[in-house]
């Protein structure tokens, strides 16, 4: 036991490993709103793009490999454990099994840099809802703190948006446009949260790194109805207003997203990409942090700070985010939306 906690819990959103998973899959998802089954539907073509498989299970199951190799070589020895939001392995199963461990209080690592409803605030409620039904030995959870301002997520981050900046031909490269993006959310719920100024935050720092003094930040995987205002503008539009302008070369970089998930392998590596061809431009999309070895050994730092008092590394000019969420944080539940992924 590492200063009170016995265990490390990745939580995610899970995805479907199977084309026979998808439909229950996206029905877990949206269970409890009455989401049309055309709806479904649509949002299951997706996944069965790829086969019935989300890329986002094995790239979690990769960065628990590399985290257990980061926390054996430098510590704390932790056993990290793997639970989801909407899939196997579910939340509830993984807890089940930590107390059958004997694992009584655990760090939680959620699989968002950023503070919002959705990235946070409705793990806690995940984590509060299991624990009640399991009852009387359930394992404590305790959040790490949100790390969209720390060197080890935006350093990476700089790195792969170098990396696509240089596939662009070398007389073309100043004159592409810089395009970062994330994950759309209702305006009500970007109103009671600190999500668009951390991931704005984000963008100021990865851009400094990258020598860029200007850039774009737009906003993707748009769910729900058209009642419902959302961030704006979409990547798509953004991308027919850059044609309009002439623009013939962007680099989009997904600062919303740590690994490279379904909605970055659709929205984007798909749906974009087609966009960019018929529009005329030339579309580079930069990696996501995923795996980077700098990435990995930001969490392991983010373990120690509570464990031991390591030191909490910041950039930037916001507030660092504290260990604890308030109770008033990021508050309510969004909008009814339609077949959320990733």
């Amino acid at each position: 036991m590492a200063d009170g906690y016995d265990a490390l819990i990745l939580l995610s959103f899970g995805g479907p490993e199977r084309p026979e998973d998808v439909m229950p899959f996206l029905e877990t998802v949206v269970r409890g709103r009455p989401i049309p089954r055309e709806r479904l539907l649509a949002v299951a073509e997706h996944y069965l793009h790829f086969g019935g498989v989300s890329p986002i299970n094995e790239q979690n199951r990769a960065l628990i490999v590399a985290l257990r190799d980061e926390l054996a070589e430098h510590g704390p020895v932790l056993p990290i454990y793997w639970g989801n939001r909407n899939w196997h392995p579910f939340l509830v199963d993984t807890l089940r099994e930590m107390r059958r461990d004997g694992v009584t209080r655990a760090l939680g690592l959620f699989t968002s840099a950023y503070a919002s409803y959705s990235g946070c605030r409705q793990y806690l409620e995940n984590i509060d809802r299991a624990r009640a039904e399991l009852g009387e030995g359930a394992p404590e959870v305790h959040k790490l703190r949100a790390f969209y301002d720390h060197p080890g997520f935006v350093e990476p981050m700089a790195e792969r948006v170098t990396d696509a900046l240089e596939r662009v031909p070398a007389a073309e490269r100043d004159r592409a446009r810089l395009v970062y993006t994330a994950h759309s959310i209702p305006l009500a719920m970007a109103r009671s949260s600190r999500y668009v100024a951390q991931v704005e935050e984000t963008r100021r720092l990865v851009s400094e790194r990258v020598g860029r003094s200007s850039s774009d930040l737009v906003w993707q995987s748009r769910s729900g109805g058209p009642e419902v205002p959302w961030l704006e503008p979409d990547v798509l539009d953004h991308l027919r207003a850059l044609a309009q302008e002439g623009v013939r070369n962007v680099v989009l970089a997904p600062i919303g997203f740590i690994s490279d998930h379904m909605e970055v392998v659709y929205d984007l590596d798909t749906q974009a990409l087609a966009l960019a061809n018929e529009l005329g431009i030339a579309l580079v999309r930069a990696g996501t942090v995923g795996t980077h070895p700098r990435f990995v050994a930001m969490l392991r730092e983010l373990v120690q700070e509570r464990v031991s008092g390591g030191p909490r590394l910041a950039l930037g000019r916001l507030p660092m985010m504290p260990d604890v969420c308030a109770p008033d944080c990021c508050p309510g539940r969004p909008p009814r939306r339609e077949g959320r992924r990733e």
